[in-house]
């Protein structure tokens, strides 16, 4: 009975009765040769062991007055918490990768040079292969066939199958071992027929530009041989006067103008310069176009004006002019040959 009442057992609304707490306890202090009395030492803490065997569903009411027994709330969203861990991996490797780029450029220009290069036509190549997958699926949705599509995507496709089959060759010439020393150095040697355009350098793509550029002007003559001999089939007189006062002015380095061929449009609907027509030694000539690479801004937009309303003028029928318009008005552009004089 004596025993009993040096207990006191609290009780608490809503949780687990606490364990019996002695009022006094006896410890030994340095110094002493008798016990002293004092408060109990807790060696525990009351409130997190009672909410600790409390139910995980369990949630006191807001007016309850036993707030120190409120359960902690559980986080249960691990998708969230995936979530920012990705991200904030991704932000401290930008970070890195930032901090590790300064480093090269300050401490490595010229390989600073070629690995920004690299990165550069990796994620350009890579962009390249997302727009073609969508040209593809676009394709295969619609049922539309490669010739039907618009010009740019037709150029796109082909230019990345040629880009494509490169890093194939790449790829299968550096499986034996020690083969990748030969890759660099064909990579050295032959840049502009093994590279893919995209880790070309700046000066290497002015370079090789003009190297394609040359190749496409090289079936120019052809085709205005075949539109000579192509005058005396035009049975309109008048035509046929036309066309040799426009070809004299093409042989004699004068650039025709947009009245010069816009008269002879209907020419090119009927036999012999329409599409079906036209022999194949006349279609050598797939890429067609103005080099840009040496022209001042202002002589690209005079193009681009004069191409936009040239284009505008005709009709589906008279296409054949379109294609032949880029020879004759790209032979003697002004811009280019005040360049060349240059």
């Amino acid at each position: 009975m004596a025993l009993s009442r040096l207990y006191k057992r609290p009780v608490s609304l809503g949780c687990a009765p606490a364990p019996p707490e002695p009022l006094f306890s006896l410890r030994l202090q340095p110094g002493r040769r008798s016990p002293a009395w004092g408060p109990p030492r807790l060696f525990f803490r009351p409130r997190l062991l009672r909410s600790a065997r409390r139910p995980v569903g369990f949630a006191p009411r807001a007016n309850s007055t036993s707030s120190p027994c409120r359960p902690r709330r559980l986080h249960l969203s691990p998708r969230e918490d995936v979530k920012s861990l990705v991200s904030s991996f991704v932000a401290k490797t930008k970070v890195v990768n930032e901090k590790y780029n300064r480093f090269l450029e300050r401490r490595f220009p010229r390989f600073y040079v070629m690995y920004s290069i690299f990165v550069k036509g990796f994620q350009m190549l890579l962009a390249d292969a997302k727009k073609a997958r969508r040209i593809k699926t676009f394709m295969r949705q619609k049922k539309v066939m490669f010739h039907q599509l618009s010009y740019r995507d037709m150029e796109h496709l082909r230019q990345f199958r040629q880009d494509v089959v490169k890093c194939l060759f790449l790829g299968i010439i550096s499986i034996p071992p020690f083969a990748n020393y030969l890759v660099f150095l064909l990579m050295y040697l032959y840049p502009r027929q093994v590279l893919v355009h995209h880790f070309w350098t700046s000066k290497q793509q002015v370079e090789f530009l003009d190297i394609y550029h040359a190749q496409r002007k090289q079936s120019h003559p052809k085709i205005l041989s075949c539109l000579e001999k192509a005058i005396p089939l035009i049975p309109n007189p008048v035509h046929q006067w036309h066309f040799t006062q426009l070809y004299a002015k093409v042989q004699n380095g004068n650039p025709p103008g947009i009245n010069d061929l816009l008269p002879l449009k209907t020419c090119f609907s009927v036999y012999p310069l329409a599409i079906s027509h036209l022999s194949t030694a006349h279609l050598a000539c797939y890429l067609r176009g103005l080099d840009s690479t040496h022209l001042a801004e202002d002589w690209c937009r005079f193009w681009l004006a004069q191409w936009l309303y040239f284009s505008c003028s005709l009709k589906n029928t008279e296409m054949s002019l379109l294609l032949h318009a880029v020879v004759l008005l790209s032979t003697n552009y002004p811009g280019r040959r005040h360049l060349e004089s240059c």
